[in-house]
């Protein structure tokens, strides 16, 4: 074994372990990141950065540099419903630097965040290193056993952070109970070539059957397109001729560029969970974004809920790591503080699973919500829902010093 001693090992290298290596090395923490894959490409990531994540990155005064690699922007949110066109959000009301929804792979943004923590001294990224055992020192955790490409190595750790996603192998060692809240939905992930047309499009598309929403990223759709849970075997069962027609027959204007889906192999499988712990720590261990609360894609928010635990646990733990180990109260201060905004968020999406996305795809006559009618009719009410997706409840401000 390798031995390496740091303060803080965050185990996993998405937007929560990332964020919170960054924001604790600029307080002066020694931090360790685990990222088991030698980059940061995945096949399905959220490119979605909210304007919570943009107001973060401006508090820690990375904004200007962020916003000068390629993305798109998204002011207004719009939903087609059968023929007709409904704008339900305007973020373009919300009193912020950034009134917007900017769309940029994960991988830039996660290549961001690591280029600007390696300027930081107490900041040290390992790729292509898995972290897979936890240490324990009696009852408590007291660090991390990895495999990297020189062989296994051993950290020790004042602090392990679980950010190693859904399916969190450290949560399972730490015996933390999981409540499934359910998901009665899964979300096919592909591009569609963009043809000349550059019209403005909706976003969301609804209609008896179906469910899809279309993301312009310039020169491509990014798209999604929600079925029931576990129907993907039997609709890929059947010839991709079928399903491309019934993308064109949705979204008439992805035809020009359908063909890009060449077979099935560029249709993939977001399996949705939606969960979340019952405890977030145990002593020397606690987990934050997807491995403490697995979200739906309803709404994008999974990036920016693990960015707001980062921020979270970086305000109230690096004063503590630097005085010395922090306690199991420090530790749950983190859950008390998230929980309310994770079973709100939750809360909603659940209700939109259930109450909307599932009767569409029942193919029932889908009506068109007197909730969305009224957004449609009166726009100042569209900050409201502009400002429930973009800074969900009670958002984090830096208050790392």
């Amino acid at each position: 074994m390798n031995p390496i001693d740091t303060t803080c090992c965050i185990v996993g290298g998405g937007p929560g372990g990332m964020m919170l290596g960054y924001l604790l090395a600029s307080a002066g923490v020694d931090v360790v990141v685990l990222e088991k894959h030698a980059d940061f490409l995945r096949d399905f990531r959220g490119d979605t950065v909210h304007p919570s994540t943009l107001q973060v990155l401006d508090e820690l005064g990375l904004l200007d540099r962020f916003l000068k690699r390629p993305h798109q922007e998204l002011r207004r949110v719009k939903v087609q419903i059968g023929d007709a066109v409904f704008q339900v959000a305007d973020f373009g009301r919300l009193k912020t630097r950034c009134p917007f929804l900017a769309f940029m792979p994960q991988w830039d943004f996660l290549d961001f965040l690591a280029e600007e923590g390696r300027a930081l001294p107490h900041f040290r990224l390992l790729m292509s290193t898995e972290g897979h055992e936890l240490i324990k020192t009696g009852e408590a955790v007291s660090g991390i056993r990895a495999s990297g490409p020189d062989g296994d190595l051993e950290i020790n750790a004042s602090l392990v952070v679980a950010a190693d996603g859904r399916s969190s192998t450290l949560r399972g060692q730490a015996r933390l109970e999981v409540s499934v809240l359910g998901a009665p939905i899964d979300v096919l992930w592909f591009r569609v070539g963009r043809g000349h047309d550059k019209t403005e499009q909706t976003f969301g598309r609804i209609d008896a059957g179906r469910f899809m929403i279309t993301i312009d990223r310039g020169d491509y759709w990014q798209c999604a397109y929600v079925i029931r849970k576990g129907a993907a075997d039997a609709l890929k069962a059947g010839p991709l001729t079928a399903f491309k027609q019934a993308l064109v027959a949705a979204a008439p204007y992805l035809e020009a560029g359908i063909d890009n889906i060449a077979g099935w192999d560029d249709v993939k499988l977001l399996n949705v969970a939606v969960d979340r712990l019952e405890r977030w720590s145990a002593p020397g261990l606690v987990c934050i974004g997807d491995a403490a609360h697995a979200m739906s894609p309803i709404g994008g928010v999974g990036i920016n809920m693990a960015i707001q635990d980062a921020v979270a646990a970086g305000n109230l733990l690096a004063d503590k790591l630097r005085a010395g180990p922090v306690t199991n109260a420090d530790l749950d201060a983190v859950r008390r503080r998230r929980l309310l905004p994770t079973r709100v968020i939750q809360g909603f999406q659940l209700f939109v699973q259930n109450r909307v996305l599932l009767p569409t795809l029942s193919g029932n006559n889908f009506k068109v919500p007197l909730v969305v009618r009224l957004l449609d009719h009166w726009p100042v009410l569209q900050m409201l829902p502009a400002r429930f997706i973009g800074f969900g409840i009670r958002p984090e401000h830096v208050r790392i010093r």
